[in-house]
């Protein structure tokens, strides 16, 4: 007997589901002027959504392809949430954000399944995986239909694991309160291990799978595993709030390392991104003996969380998204801002502090979300700290480069 199509499961009509744009209720906000982010991508006034070609064709998807799903979305006549907004038709239906790139992440699903060479059929499964990480974006608590995206993102990525090069271990860990997530344990080969390891804190928009050319293109071949988890309220960590104290979930993974065989624990870092160097420069500080490395790009530590002006230059989605992780889905900019505020880890009285783990701070010139400033202040809280300017042009280039310096300096620092 043939299996159920799980996308078809998945997706089948139940109700009509809240269009994504309108999960999270601002008050008295006004939508700013676009922005251009080399992490983030480019806001446009006709898109909810940050574009973020940069990161997706870094992730392997063709340049052609996100032209072709952007411009059904564009093209459609269905009902929208917001007739401004090109990406904000309601219900799952063609036009609509979630469909259309689900839809072309099942060709690919296709593809995979019917494959006789079973290294291209991994690559089809890690396509449909990366395509439906990018229906479900940006990821908002409570959008049904994403979290439906990510399920089969997740299933995806486990699909394609069984037929490339590598070993993907899913491992569970215990959450104080008697909760459990997930992560996902990338090994560069078959051998036993254990591996030097870095855990991966990824940004507030990013699912596990959205690191795995970082682990292919520069830690594998280098013989590092790496392992990802999920955000607070993302992913399988969907069932946590982000809170004050923002690396509780990824500290007590750390802790856990000791009892997880294939990872070499004494020679444990940590790379975050955006929001995710909150969580690793708060590692630095709470457990320097059980880190050998903490390295960031583009860090949200302070200045986007405190400074007024830098918040009313940021698209109306990432904020959104912020308040998403807090739980505050009907908040006014004042409230939210106050809230905000309490993340910062300068405002904990950590960053400035002298600190031993070595730390490197990776930005870009003119990045509306990390100014100069910010990584400068992380590398010379470290006792041996780094700074590194990442080129905006070229800028495909200079992002790899950079990944390929940063991974350099975290296995200097493990062996």
């Amino acid at each position: 007997m043939s299996q159920p199509n799980l996308s078809e499961t998945l997706f089948k009509p139940r109700f009509k589901h809240r269009e994504t744009s309108t999960l999270v209720k601002r008050h008295g906000h006004v939508p700013q002027a676009s922005i251009a982010s080399a992490l983030d991508g480019t806001s446009q006034a006709n898109w909810y959504r940050i574009i973020n070609r940069l990161m997706w064709v870094w992730r392997g998807v063709s340049p052609i392809e996100i032209e072709h799903v952007l411009s059904h979305i564009a093209a459609s006549t269905a009902e929208r949430s917001d007739e401004r907004l090109l990406d904000t038709v309601v219900g799952y239906r063609s036009g609509n954000w979630i469909y259309e790139w689900s839809h072309q992440a099942m060709s690919w699903q296709q593809r995979a399944q019917e494959e006789k060479d079973p290294a291209l059929a991994g690559e089809y499964w890690l396509q449909a995986a990366n395509l439906y990480s990018i229906a479900a974006y940006p990821h908002l608590k409570g959008d049904d239909l994403a979290e439906q995206a990510e399920a089969l993102a997740n299933r995806a990525y486990a699909e394609s694991a069984k037929l490339l090069s590598y070993e993907l271990k899913e491992v569970e860990f215990a959450i104080d309160g008697g909760k459990k997530i997930t992560g996902f344990l990338h090994m560069p080969d078959n051998s036993k291990g254990p591996f030097p390891t870095v855990l991966i804190c990824g940004g507030l928009d990013m699912m596990q799978s959205d690191s795995y050319r970082l682990f292919r293109d520069h830690l594998a071949p280098a013989g590092v595993a790496m392992l990802t988890i999920d955000m607070p309220s993302v992913g399988m960590s969907s069932h946590f709030c982000l809170t004050q104290d923002s690396s509780r979930l990824h500290q007590q993974v750390l802790q856990a390392l000791p009892n997880v065989p294939w990872v070499d624990h004494t020679r444990v870092s940590v790379f975050g991104f955006r929001f995710g160097a909150n969580v690793a420069v708060r590692l630095a500080y709470l457990e320097p003996r059980r880190l050998r490395a903490v390295a960031t790009l583009g860090p949200v530590v302070h200045s986007l969380l405190c400074d007024k002006c830098i918040q009313e230059r940021v698209p109306e989605m990432y904020i959104d998204v912020l308040a998403s992780r807090l739980g505050m889905n009907s908040v006014s900019d004042a409230a939210l801002r106050t809230e905000l505020s309490c993340y910062s880890l300068k405002t904990q009285g950590l960053l400035g502090r002298r600190c031993h783990t070595p730390m490197l701070a990776g930005y870009w010139e003119r990045d509306p979300f990390c100014p100069k400033s910010e990584a400068k202040l992380i590398a010379d809280s470290s006792l041996d700290g780094k700074l590194l300017m990442v080129p905006s042009s070229p800028l495909f280039e200079g992002f790899n480069q950079a990944l390929h310096q940063v991974c350099d300096w975290i296995g200097e620092h493990s062996r």
